[in-house]
């Protein structure tokens, strides 16, 4: 009987032990997570801290059985080595498994900048149940909350401390918000609309040190002293991968993968966060922590894993963030390409931001702010690589033309597509 082993309780995890049970009825699967509660998704945290769902309502599968009638052994404990050569995973608490398949699906953990006071009472990272309850034990309305980071995570969780009124300061070492996912037009009108919105913004500025007391003193680069009754570390998050030094699992941001989600060392899969798969838009791999990304990676590598051929087509980069009611979004490369074509439209009135990126014909990305109407189109000539033809000088002289643009170049694009495929059969 094949023993899979899976290094993570997350949505890929959860999704590839439930892909494997399915087509292998028999073999011995084996879930491992590093948190006491059921297997829960990161992404409805902010949802708990709102008060819009309780902490059950975070779990992945609401029966309380599921996992036991589909006969997954669940196992807490936090991977610290892997002898792929022995196939076997050393635990915390010296536990050691033994695999014939392994599944690397531990997700991300969040970065700890070196910053004097951190690990002080009241200063915490969002990223457990543990954490959420830690907030909103101090994240009473009226409270001074300073956030440390304005990158995708940390909007959602300035979203959900809005409305939990408190008074709210945001640090960030970028020139603008998101600065990851907006260019400077849209990430600085992102900045605005927050201000407007009663948060205080200070960009281009880093925290250098949290002092005790009641409230917590936090120093910031631009002289400001900030009294805060609670301090939110959200400055980004890397691949939880430390465990794999030595291992001969090759890493580069994130363990590197191939079209099947297999790693260098036969029988070694990786999904989710920590996975780094080939991106068919930017050519090259990239690890893409979203979502969607992580269901149909850890379903590849299932399928892979129980010896049903199957290959990931790509990885998607997509972004869509709400902050405080403005809508934005990242498509793609939407930082360009050297010697690449960039139109950009900005409507400071209506607090619009539109911006396209070619490489000769192709849209490789975008960037939108304040716009809700068709982004689709956007994503399908992204993702679709379409030839835009006579398409892309329209654009770059009016880019609002883009749907437009999508239904023309794309019906072609479709027609050239099966007139290919009827010639290859």
């Amino acid at each position: 009987m094949t023993h899979h082993v899976i290094l993570g309780a997350g949505p890929a995890g959860v999704i590839a032990a439930e892909t494997i049970r399915k087509h292998a009825p028999t073999d011995h699967i084996t879930l491992v997570g590093d948190e006491p509660e059921p297997p829960y998704s990161r992404m409805a945290i902010p949802y708990l801290l709102i008060g819009h769902i309780d902490e059950a309502g975070t779990y992945l599968r609401k029966t309380a059985d599921h996992y036991e009638r589909l006969r997954i052994e669940r196992v807490q404990g936090q991977a610290i080595a892997v002898d792929a050569s022995a196939r076997t995973v050393r635990l915390d608490g010296e536990r050691t498994l033994t695999y014939d398949r392994l599944l690397i699906a531990t997700g991300s953990r969040p970065v700890r900048p070196p910053v004097p006071g951190i690990d002080l009472p009241g200063v915490h990272h969002c990223w457990t149940l543990a954490d959420a309850r830690a907030i909103m034990e101090r994240a009473r309305p009226g409270a001074r909350v300073l956030q440390l980071g304005a990158g995708f995570i940390g909007c959602i969780i300035m979203e959900a401390l809005q409305q939990r009124g408190v008074t709210l300061t945001i640090v960030e070492m970028g020139d603008r918000m998101v600065p990851r996912m907006m260019g400077p037009a849209a990430g600085g009108m992102i900045r605005d609309w927050c201000q407007a919105k009663g948060v205080s913004v200070h960009t281009s500025t880093r925290l250098e040190a949290i002092e005790p007391g009641a409230p917590l003193i936090a120093r910031l680069s631009n002289g400001h002293a900030l009294e805060a009754d609670l301090v939110i570390i959200a400055a980004g998050v890397k691949p939880a991968i430390d465990f794999l030094e030595d291992s001969g699992i090759r890493c580069l941001q994130g363990v590197l993968t191939d079209e099947h989600m297999q790693t260098n060392v036969a029988g070694v899969f990786a999904a989710g966060d920590c996975a780094e798969a080939f991106d068919k838009v930017s050519g090259t791999t990239i690890v893409s922590a979203i979502q969607p990304n992580a269901a149909e990676q850890a379903r590849v590598a299932a399928h892979n894993m129980v010896g049903r051929r199957a290959e990931l087509r790509g990885v998607t980069q997509i972004n869509v963030l709400d902050t405080l009611g403005l809508i934005s979004t990242s498509f793609g490369n939407w930082q360009g390409v050297p010697g690449g074509d960039r139109v950009e439209q900005v409507d400071i009135e209506h607090r619009k931001v539109l911006s396209l990126c070619f490489d000769g014909e192709v849209m490789i990305g975008c960037n939108t702010v304040g716009w809700t109407d068709h982004v689709g189109a956007l994503r399908g000539l992204v993702e679709g690589r379409i030839r835009l033809g006579k398409w892309k000088r329209e654009l770059m002289r009016e880019p609002t033309q883009f749907m437009a643009a999508y239904l023309d170049a794309a019906q072609g694009h479709a027609h050239w597509s099966a007139a290919t495929d009827r010639y290859r059969r």
